[in-house]
């Protein structure tokens, strides 16, 4: 075979037996936000530029160097959008929901697009399940958030879970703690990436995130101030309040000086949750409070929380951990039939018990029973009916048991009650 075309690097299809666990983990996300008070938004797939620009930040990875953006028919500029949270504010606003009583909490599932390195569980367009609560400022609603993404995970297997916690300060405190940075990386900016010594004119703050090798070791080694030493009244008093809900919700934590995430809206909490199971990379999810946003967008000023996590990582994930999930795609029925009007008594049969929600096959030509029962045997049917002439002059299905080989035989008015329904 000569293949002329391939998907985009970067890009993969999901096949059938990964989108059985992908629409298992929606099902159970669904299911435990709903249990928290979320309603499901869906917002479109690319807008304005300027709505992710000025949300994420000019200076950050994503904007700088991961948008996928062109220009419409009429030359305006139009994003994909590479994270959830912006569109999200944007519908929040330009649709009037803050008229309803808060917190208004919402959620999406989607995909995002980012132009950056594939790897594993990494794609440049990656299906992201996020959240968003818009409307209270209390530090228990940001436990409750992260206890509500712990919750998603333990329902799936996930054991071992840890939530990194910190504070990057609001916009009393963080620019003396910003500046600090930018004073001493300008004079020490020896070692730092390309990137970071831009970064330290412009966002210091983002050092502390960068993965380059040589920064982590300017950062963890360089004995640097930390954010904590710097935060405001208001800010030390939030940030244990966020302690004492986690322990009140029985979500385990540890604090990550280090911690900012790559947004540039994030103000006070941030937050991500790791397994300790995994290797090197071991978080699984982000998030973070993001109080400025929505006055940034035109609205009133109005505190927010938020996180998201990708399904190609949180799969990989759990086929690193070889959690089995509950999602097998078993056959209640296959259908073999010998001759062309058993094939018609066969299609027949088949539309009768698919309107009763059984799961039914069967082959569309007239081939032998052998052929047919191997087809039922590669489906994994635990149940085979075979209709021949003998079948359709009695009015009956042989039906056979492909676990013990017993067999019965069945009529066919009789056959959905026999498989339950």
């Amino acid at each position: 075979m000569n293949l002329k075309y391939t998907s985009p690097r970067g890009t993969k299809d999901v096949l059938p037996e990964e989108t059985a666990k992908w629409r298992y983990i929606k099902t159970v996300a669904r299911q435990v936000l709903n249990s928290f008070g979320y309603e499901e938004i869906i917002a479109p797939m690319f807008e304005h530029t300027d709505l992710f620009t000025r949300g994420i930040g000019e200076t950050s990875d994503i904007v700088t160097k991961e948008m996928y953006t062109f220009l419409d028919k009429k030359g305006r500029s139009l994003t994909l959008r590479p994270e959830g949270t912006a569109g999200v504010v944007r519908a929040y606003l330009q649709n009037g929901l803050y008229t309803l009583p808060a917190p208004v909490k919402l959620f999406y599932i989607g995909s995002m697009f980012r132009y950056e390195r594939p790897q594993a569980g990494r794609y440049r367009e990656h299906v992201q399940v996020g959240v968003e609560a818009f409307g209270s400022d209390s530090a228990y609603l940001d436990a409750e958030v992260i206890s509500a993404v712990v919750t998603i995970f333990t329902k799936l297997g996930l054991t071992g879970l840890t939530t990194q916690l910190n504070s990057i300060g609001c916009k009393e405190c963080r620019p003396k703690y910003t500046e600090f940075l930018r004073e001493h990386l300008i004079k020490n900016n020896s070692g730092l990436c390309e990137n970071c010594k831009v970064r330290a004119e412009k966002n210091p703050l983002r050092i502390l995130d960068c993965k380059e090798e040589s920064c982590k070791k300017i950062v963890n080694e360089g004995k640097l101030s930390k954010m904590s030493e710097y935060l405001c009244g208001n800010c030390v008093s939030h940030f244990d309040g966020l302690k004492d809900g986690l322990k009140i919700l029985k979500v385990n934590y540890k604090l990550n000086d280090s911690l900012v995430r790559g947004f540039d809206y994030y103000t006070g909490t941030v937050f991500e949750v790791h397994s300790e199971k995994l290797g090197a990379q071991t978080a699984i999810m982000g998030g973070g409070r993001y109080n400025n946003l929505v006055d940034e967008f035109g609205g009133e000023k109005t505190p927010a929380v938020g996180f998201g996590f990708g399904l190609e990582r949180l799969v990989s994930v759990i086929d690193a951990l070889e959690i089995k999930l509950p999602v097998e795609n078993t056959l209640d029925l296959f259908i073999v039939h010998l001759g062309f009007s058993a094939m018609k008594k066969a299609l027949e049969l088949a539309a009768e018990l698919r309107v009763s929600g059984k799961r039914v096959q069967m082959v569309y030509e007239e081939k032998n029973i052998k052929s047919q029962m191997k087809t039922a045997d590669a489906l994994k049917s635990g149940l085979v009916a075979i209709i021949g002439d003998n079948e359709l002059r009695d009015g009956v299905v042989t039906l056979k048991n492909m676990v013990n080989g017993s067999q019965k035989q069945v009529k066919f008015e009789n056959l959905k009650t026999e498989l339950g329904g």
